[in-house]
């Protein structure tokens, strides 16, 4: 009879893993609304307690003002097409058949209506549990009369990712005299009045937004620069008051 031998080689697996860096959690909050819109006021006030309350550099308030509701009476100032198509395209990503406001949308992954506080306050504490992907520093700004300009620095990998650039009125408030909510004194915050996105090919480099017509010397401005993956999820933000 004959046995056979048979010699097991252990062969030793080394599985290579990259080391991803992580930095501190942020929440970019996207509100869609509108002046002509009578359920967005409640919208527009948690937006602003959310933004005023003591979350720090932590959470990131945007209010994009929508161009559909002004056939009723009432156009709103900040209200852009480019805003409307904007919220389209996260209407795709989202497979929903309509679009809609007040809709809080939450660092480019889920929405819900921006109303509600208790989903509010559940997201801001489920994302503030979740570290970012990258930093950015922001450095010499330059700013005038027509174009705030500025360098960047981003912290982490860019592969695959574009750098937004935003420009933010701290508040203003309008008097409305037609439309849903004619009459109302309104208060509007976190107002986003210009947005450029552009590709990443340099961690380092500059850039510069132009500053629309419609702001005002008394206005409070802020810089928001948001990095976002190629699936339009935020993975990175920075916030500086000009």
């Amino acid at each position: 009879m004959k046995h056979i031998l048979l010699t097991l080689f252990m062969i030793p697996l080394f599985f290579s893993s990259e080391k991803r860096e992580t930095y501190p959690p942020v929440t970019v909050l996207e509100l869609f609304t509108s002046q002509g819109c009578s359920s967005c006021p409640l919208a527009d006030k948690l937006l602003t307690e959310i933004q005023a309350s003591n979350h720090g550099n932590q959470v990131v308030a945007l209010s994009y003002h929508v161009d559909y509701w002004n056939y009723i009476g009432w156009k709103d100032p900040f209200s852009k097409k480019e805003f409307s198509n904007k919220q389209r395209v996260y209407s795709q990503k989202f497979n929903s058949s309509s679009i809609y406001t007040p809709q809080v949308v939450v660092n480019g992954k889920e929405h819900f209506v921006g109303s509600n506080s208790n989903i509010m306050h559940a997201k801001l504490k489920h994302y503030a549990e979740i570290p970012a992907e990258n930093s950015i520093e922001i450095t010499a700004i330059d700013m005038t009369d027509d174009y705030v300009k500025f360098n960047y620095n981003i912290l982490g990998t860019i592969k695959d990712k574009s750098l937004r650039i935003v420009l933010v009125i701290d508040e203003r408030i309008t008097k409305i005299e037609r439309g849903e909510n004619r009459n109302l004194r309104l208060k509007n915050s976190n107002i986003v009045v210009a947005e450029t996105i552009i590709e990443l090919k340099k961690s380092k480099g500059f850039s510069v937004i132009s500053l629309p017509k419609l702001t005002k010397k008394t206005d409070k401005i802020k810089l928001i620069t948001i990095i976002q993956n190629s699936d339009i999820e935020i993975i990175g933000v920075s916030k500086v008051n000009l």
